[in-house]
C-alpha cells in the first residue's frame, strides 16, 4: 500500500511516522510545520520532533512529466540527445586535429634537428680526418709542400666561404639600383633596331655549324653568344668539351678540355673574353679564350652541376646543382662567397638564373617547383608549383615582371612576379621543352624543344616555327636586338636562323 503524506498528498521521498497520530509524513515538511504549530496536523495533539520515528523504504521512481510522455516530446527529446551527440563528436574531432598538428610540428622539428646534427656530424668528422691528414705532414719540408699541383689547390681553396662582405653586399645593391634606374628610363621604348615581328615571322636557317665537337659522343648540350654578338658563341657538349667559335673567321677560337664528364651549362662573359662552364663531373670552370686554358675551378658541389648564371655586375656566378645545393663564387679568385645550407632546397635543382637586377634568383627543382631566391638574405621567398614534371630551363624577361619555366611535362609557364602567379600556360604536346630564353628588350621569347617556337612577349602570340634539327634542341639564344636565333642540339650542330 502507498503511503501518502496528509500535508503534500505525495508519496514522501524521506517517510517518518508520528507517534501520536500513527500517520507517515514527508520529513522535512512535518519538521517545518512543528517548527511553526506545535501540533500533529492530523490528531491536534502537540508533538515534538523526538516523536517522529524514521521509517526505512525502498527509493521511490518518480513517474515521468506529462510533457515527456507525448511523441512529440519525446521526439525532442531524442532530438536534444542527438544534438548533444554531435556537439561532443565534434569537440572530439577538433581536439584529434589539435593533437595532430601538434604531432605533425614536433615531427617536423625532430626532423630538423636529426638534418643539423648529420651536418654537424659530418663537418666534425671532415674537420677530424683533416686534422688527422695534418699532423703527420707538420714535418714536411716546403719543397715537398709545393709539389701539390696547383690546381688541386685552387679547387680545395675554392671550397673555402669567403662570407658575404657588407662591400660585396653594397655592390650588388649599387648594380640593382643603377639598372632599375636604366630600366626606368627606357621606359616602354622599343629599342632602335630591334626586328618586328615580320622579320621574326620569316626567318629561316640561315648558317649550320656541324663540326664543333667530337662524332664519338653524339650532343650538344648548351649554347650562349657573347653580349648577344652571334659572332661569338661557346657551346658545351656530351664530349666534356667547351668550344668557342668565332663566325667571322668561321674558325674554332678555342675547344678548352678539362671536365671528365658532360658539360651541362656554358656562358660567355658578355665584355671579357672569358667563358664559365658546369659539368656532370660537379665542377665549375672559369676559362680564359685567348690562352685555352682554365683560369679556377671551383669545387663546392658534390653532384653534377645543372645550371649556372652570371650577375649583372659581370664579377660573380651563380652555380646550381643536383645536390640540392646553390653557391655564389667570386670570379676574379674563383672563391666561393656563399652557399645554401644543406637541406635548403629539399629537392636537387635542375637550373639557375638570376633576375636581371641581381639582388633575387630562381631555381628549377627535380619536383617541378620554381624557387624563388633572396641572395642577401639566403632565404627562399617564394615558390611557384603547378608543374609536374622536373623542371628543365627558367628565363626572366628583361623588365623583370615575367619569369618563364619550362618542364618535363611539355608545357611552358609564365609567371607574373608582382603577383606571384600564373596567367599563361603554353602546352607543345609530345615535345619536352629543354630550353627558354628572352631577348635582351624583353619582347620575344624563344624555346627549343623538337622544334623552336617563338612567341611575342605580353600577347604571347605564335610568331614563327622554326625546323631542321634532326634530333631535339637543347638550347635557343637570341642574337642582339632579336636579329637572329642561334640553336644547339643532340644532332651536334649549331644553327642561326634569320633573314
Amino acid at each position: 500500500m502507498a503511503l501518502i503524506c496528509p500535508i503534500c498528498n505525495e508519496v514522501p521521498e524521506e517517510p517518518v511516522l508520528s507517534l501520536k497520530s500513527n500517520c507517515i509524513f514527508e520529513k522535512r515538511l512535518i519538521i517545518k510545520y512543528i517548527k511553526e504549530n506545535g501540533k500533529d496536523p492530523v490528531s491536534g495533539d502537540d508533538l515534538e520532533e523526538a516523536d517522529l520515528v524514521n521509517v526505512n523504504s525502498a527509493p521511490i521512481a518518480k513517474p515521468r512529466p506529462p510533457s515527456a510522455t507525448s511523441i512529440p516530446a519525446l521526439l525532442k527529446s531524442l532530438q536534444d540527445e542527438w544534438d548533444a551527440c554531435m556537439l561532443h563528436s565534434y569537440t572530439v574531432r577538433q581536439q584529434l586535429q589539435t593533437t595532430r598538428q601538434e604531432l605533425s610540428h614536433a615531427l617536423y622539428q625532430h626532423d630538423a634537428a636529426c638534418r643539423v646534427i648529420a651536418r654537424l656530424t659530418k663537418e666534425l668528422t671532415a674537420a677530424r680526418e683533416a686534422l688527422a691528414t695534418l699532423k703527420p705532414q707538420a714535418g714536411v719540408a716546403p719543397a715537398a709542400a709545393s709539389a701539390q699541383p696547383v690546381e688541386q689547390m685552387e679547387v680545395e681553396e675554392s671550397a673555402q666561404e669567403i662570407g658575404l662582405t657588407k662591400a660585396i653586399i653594397q655592390k650588388l645593391q649599387d648594380t640593382s639600383v643603377a639598372l632599375t634606374s636604366e630600366r626606368k628610363k627606357r621606359g616602354k621604348t622599343v629599342p632602335e633596331g630591334l626586328a618586328t615581328m615580320g622579320d621574326i615571322s620569316k626567318y629561316t636557317e640561315i648558317v649550320s655549324l656541324p663540326g664543333l665537337h667530337s662524332a664519338s659522343a653524339k650532343g650538344i648540350l648548351a649554347i650562349d653568344l657573347q653580349g648577344g654578338n652571334p659572332a661569338r658563341i661557346v657551346t658545351g657538349g656530351v664530349d666534356k668539351n667547351v668550344v668557342a667559335f668565332d663566325r667571322t673567321e668561321d674558325k674554332i677560337v678555342a675547344t678548352l678540355k678539362g671536365h671528365s664528364k658532360k658539360v651541362n651549362r656554358v656562358i660567355y662573359h658578355p665584355k671579357e673574353d672569358i667563358v664559365f662552364s658546369g659539368s656532370q663531373d660537379s665542377t665549375v670552370r672559369v676559362w680564359s679564350v685567348p690562352e685555352s686554358s682554365s683560369r679556377h675551378v671551383i669545387k663546392v658541389h658534390d653532384n653534377a652541376i645543372t645550371g649556372v648564371s652570371l650577375h649583372a655586375t659581370g664579377d660573380y656566378l651563380l652555380s646550381s646543382s643536383a645536390d640540392q645545393l646553390w653557391a655564389f663564387s667570386d670570379l676574379q679568385s674563383g672563391r666561393v662567397i656563399t652557399k645554401s645550407d644543406v637541406g635548403d632546397g629539399q629537392d636537387a635543382f635542375t637550373c639557375a638564373e638570376f633576375h636581371p637586377d641581381g639582388l633575387i634568383f630562381g631555381t628549377g627543382t627535380s619536383s617541378g617547383i620554381i624557387k624563388i631566391w633572396d641572395l642577401k638574405e639566403r632565404t627562399n621567398v617564394a615558390n611557384f608549383s603547378g608543374h609536374t614534371a622536373p623542371i628543365t630551363d627558367i628565363s626572366f624577361s628583361e623588365n623583370g615582371y615575367y619569369l618563364a619555366t619550362a618542364a618535363e611535362d611539355s608545357t611552358v609557364k609564365l609567371w607574373d612576379l608582382r603577383k606571384l602567379k600564373n596567367f599563361k600556360t603554353i602546352t607543345l604536346e609530345n615535345s619536352v621543352i629543354k630550353s627558354v630564353s628572352f631577348d635582351q628588350s624583353g619582347t620575344y621569347m624563344v624555346m627549343g624543344g623538337s622544334e623552336i617556337w617563338v612567341y611575342l612577349s605580353k600577347q604571347w602570340h605564335l610568331l614563327n616555327t622554326l625546323s631542321g634539327h634532326s634530333a631535339p634542341v637543347t638550347g635557343v639564344k637570341f642574337g642582339s636586338n632579336a636579329s637572329c636565333i642561334a640553336s644547339c642540339s643532340m644532332d651536334r650542330t649549331v644553327k642561326f636562323f634569320g633573314l
